[in-house]
């Protein structure tokens, strides 16, 4: 960990040294009623517009205005396979093959398509493992598959909880588990980063209990694309999801990214749901045609994809391309650990971070926990001019994202913290 101090200069000098500060001038920062920009720690949340993101959105349109159906064919970006210029990008982002990667859909979506794929319960082996404190679509989604399937959701329901007078899960307690109940769960689908406490979980190490089991492991890394490097393809795991509009800034509800390990590209005989999309490329428009499933993620696919969200990730995606996760990742650490050491100087007895302090653990995200917690604390920092968000019952996230926060952001973020625990 660098050795900090806690000056406006020394946040400053960060700022100076860094040399992924000019990525700011490419978002729109939100400004208060005054014009002066708002500190913007929601990136967790709901990540800001790149200030590319409508003239590519605007490119689609003058092509659709031009072409009309022939856009499919002679768009500058042509529709028919808009998808596949997402692939690679987004392969680089989450650590996958691009045969292994897929924008589609919206993300509790694909986790359904995914669990028709990779929930296969038997009488003896129908339980789905998840983390206690879980992101509540997650939880909504598993058990009405397990009810789909004809289980009681309170018998197949299995979950992996923290200890007593604890926030974060250990994986000696995940082991537990599966030594008592192994061999009757048919999957785990754990969050890569928990949206609450903020902790990053090792996905290559869930992955391999969890074959050791019989399991099947998918990951919803909603809380991760973007944000850490997650290495889906070395982590082993059998699928993982996740959405698009918070690290990677792609808008409000915009689609979600699908992994289906490579070990699993080439098999026809997984059960799934299959729309014209997932259908051979080369006779997709022979209308007569038995179903043929295309290799990889591809073959998840159900639909011909909304273009005007593709182009606002494409936007995006351009901008992870050019700088990299490996520098991103880098200067998170830094950013997120300048955070956590201001905030620890505070020394305030109302506060406390659950988010490890482990950079390995977490990504840009910090958890605060506010004791006799009300909301008003986080209603204060709101007005005066940090966006941050509330997660009941005690939780203010914050989240500087390295792409567009800057070291004087985190220094001003934690001053008006404790003008408003002082006063």
């Amino acid at each position: 960990m660098p050795s900090f101090e806690n000056t406006p200069d020394f946040a400053k000098k960060l700022d100076r040294e860094d040399e992924l500060a000019s990525y700011r001038d490419k978002f729109h920062i939100p400004k208060d009623s005054c014009g002066n920009d708002l500190i913007y720690f929601c990136g967790n949340s709901l990540g800001l517009q790149p200030k590319t993101t409508k003239a590519y959105i605007n490119q689609e349109l003058d092509d659709w205005a031009e072409f009309g159906v022939e856009g499919h064919f002679h768009a500058k970006n042509p529709w028919l396979k808009y998808h596949e210029f997402l692939t690679e990008k987004m392969a680089k982002v989450v650590g996958a093959k691009p045969i292994e990667t897929v924008v589609m859909n919206t993300l509790t979506a694909n986790l359904h398509f995914m669990m028709v794929s990779f929930y296969q319960p038997t009488k003896t082996r129908y339980k789905i493992l998840i983390e206690s404190d879980a992101f509540p679509s997650d939880k909504y989604a598993v058990e009405s598959q397990i009810k789909h399937h004809g289980f009681d959701p309170k018998e197949g329901l299995v979950f992996w909880k923290p200890r007593k007078g604890e926030e974060l899960l250990r994986y000696e307690d995940l082991e537990a588990i599966l030594k008592a109940q192994g061999d009757e769960i048919a999957l785990i689908m754990v969050g890569a980063v928990n949206y609450y406490t903020g902790q990053y979980f090792n996905l290559k190490k869930i992955a391999e209990l969890g074959h050791n089991y019989g399991c099947m492991v998918g990951f919803d890394c909603a809380h991760g694309a973007g944000n850490v490097a997650l290495n889906l393809h070395d982590s082993g795991a059998d699928f993982a999801v996740w959405c698009t509009y918070k690290y990677l800034n792609s808008g409000p509800g915009s689609l979600s990214g699908c992994f289906v390990h490579e070990k699993h590209a080439y098999n026809k005989d997984l059960n799934r749901f299959a729309g014209w999309w997932s259908h051979n490329k080369k006779t997709r428009f022979n209308m007569r045609q038995e179903f043929d499933v295309l290799p990889g993620a591809e073959g998840w696919q159900v639909s011909n994809p909304p273009i005007l969200s593709m182009a606002a990730i494409k936007a995006s995606l351009d901008i992870f391309d050019e700088v990299g996760m490996e520098k991103l990742t880098e200067k998170s650490n830094k950013l997120t650990g300048y955070l956590e050491y201001l905030i620890n100087q505070l020394q305030h007895k109302r506060i406390k971070i659950i988010t490890p302090s482990n950079p390995e653990e977490r990504g840009c995200q910090l958890s605060i926990q506010v004791k006799n917690a009300d909301k008003s604390l986080h209603e204060k920092l709101t007005e005066a001019g940090v966006v941050t968000d509330w997660r009941e019952p005690d939780v203010i996230r914050c989240a500087p994202v390295p792409l567009y926060n800057s070291f004087t952001d985190v220094y001003k973020m934690v001053e008006r913290l404790k003008e408003i625990l002082n006063n």
